[in-house]
C-alpha cells in the first residue's frame, strides 16, 4: 500500500470525526419498528442496532432489545454534511445454536431520514420470521 493509499484512507475515515467536531453538517434523526418472531412466537430480547453506515465503520446510533411481544423501537441521531445512510442490524439465534449470531441488515430508505435529533417518521419493517433465510444474512461473532 502506497503512502498517499494510506494517508486517503485515514483522511476518510477521520472526516466524519472531524465533520461533527467542528459542527460542520446538519443533524439528522431516523427511526425504525417492527415486530420479530421465530417459528411464529414472538422473539423476545433479540439484540438490535441502528447504524450510520460510512465508507469505513459503521457509526451506532442507538441499540435496544425486542421486548416480550417481539417489538422493538429504535432512534438516533447524527450530525453530517450529506444524508445520513442508516441501517438496522438483528442478531438473533432463532434455529441457530452456534457460538455467534445470524445478523440481518436492513437499509432504511432516505425518505425516513429527517431533519433535527428527533425523529418525525417511523421506518415499520412489519413482522420479520427470523426462522426464514435472508438475502446478506450473515454470521456475527463481534457485535
Amino acid at each position: 500500500m502506497t503512502s498517499a493509499t494510506i494517508l486517503l484512507l485515514i483522511s476518510a475515515s477521520l472526516a466524519p470525526i472531524s465533520e461533527a467536531l467542528l459542527g460542520v453538517g446538519r443533524t439528522q434523526s431516523v427511526a425504525v419498528s417492527g415486530r420479530l418472531i421465530c417459528n411464529g412466537q414472538p422473539a423476545s430480547g433479540v439484540k438490535l442496532k441502528l447504524y450510520e453506515k460510512e465508507s469505513t465503520f459503521d457509526v451506532k446510533m442507538a441499540e435496544g432489545t425486542s421486548d416480550n411481544n417481539g417489538q422493538f423501537r429504535l432512534t438516533g441521531s447524527k450530525t453530517e454534511i450529506s444524508t445520513i445512510d442508516p441501517k438496522l442490524n438483528i442478531y438473533h439465534k432463532c434455529n441457530y445454536n452456534g457460538p455467534c449470531y445470524k445478523k440481518i441488515g436492513i437499509t432504511i430508505p432516505d425518505n425516513y431520514v429527517t431533519s433535527g435529533s428527533n425523529a418525525q417518521r417511523t421506518f415499520d419493517i412489519g413482522t420479520i420470521n427470523l426462522a426464514n433465510q435472508y438475502t446478506g444474512q450473515t454470521t456475527d461473532c463481534i457485535n
